[in-house]
């Protein structure tokens, strides 16, 4: 009796050590994608640097803000007439309250038939990150004009637009 006693309790303590194992467990989850507002560039305005001088021995440049004020250094006047000035604008629109990067060109040819200057140095406000409050912003895009000395009269224009990209950050 005392084997006996003895091996029920080897039993009993084997059946209580023992845990279940399983082959396979299951879970589930949900799977969910938000749509956002494509983000979106319109021109307002193109860039113009107004009317500038040139003296015959002095190359120069004329710098554009992006709040349309100009400097000239060089060779460069600005006359009192100053015909139409403005920096670039845009708006862009997309998610609110989303930010996005700006990416401007780093040059641009300007011609008066064979006759070119070259725009550089562009900037924009705001400058390189932007914000859309309300799910739009205006962005405004200035640059450098570089004028040669005794540079030819006439208006000077792009043969094609520059370009201006913004992606979501």
């Amino acid at each position: 009796m005392k084997k006996l006693s003895t091996l029920a309790a080897g039993l009993i303590a084997m059946l209580c050590s023992t845990t279940n194992t399983f082959a396979q467990v299951t879970v589930t989850a949900n799977a969910t994608a938000t749509i956002v507002t494509p983000i979106s560039i319109t021109k307002t305005a193109d860039m113009n640097f107004g009317n500038v001088a040139v003296q015959s021995s002095t190359a120069g440049t004329v710098v554009l803000a992006t709040d349309n004020s100009r400097t000239q250094t060089g060779g460069v006047t600005l006359p009192a007439t100053t015909g139409t000035v403005s920096a670039a604008i845009f708006t862009v629109n997309g998610e609110s309250a989303y930010t996005y990067t700006v990416t401007l060109p780093s040059s641009l040819t300007i011609s008066n038939s064979s006759i070119n200057m070259t725009i550089n140095a562009f900037s924009s406000t705001p400058s390189g990150t932007g914000t859309l409050s309300s799910g739009s912003q205006t962005l405004k895009v200035g640059a450098t004009l570089n004028v040669a000395a005794a540079q030819a009269a006439g208006t000077y224009t792009s043969t094609t637009p520059f370009n201006v990209t913004v992606n979501y950050n």
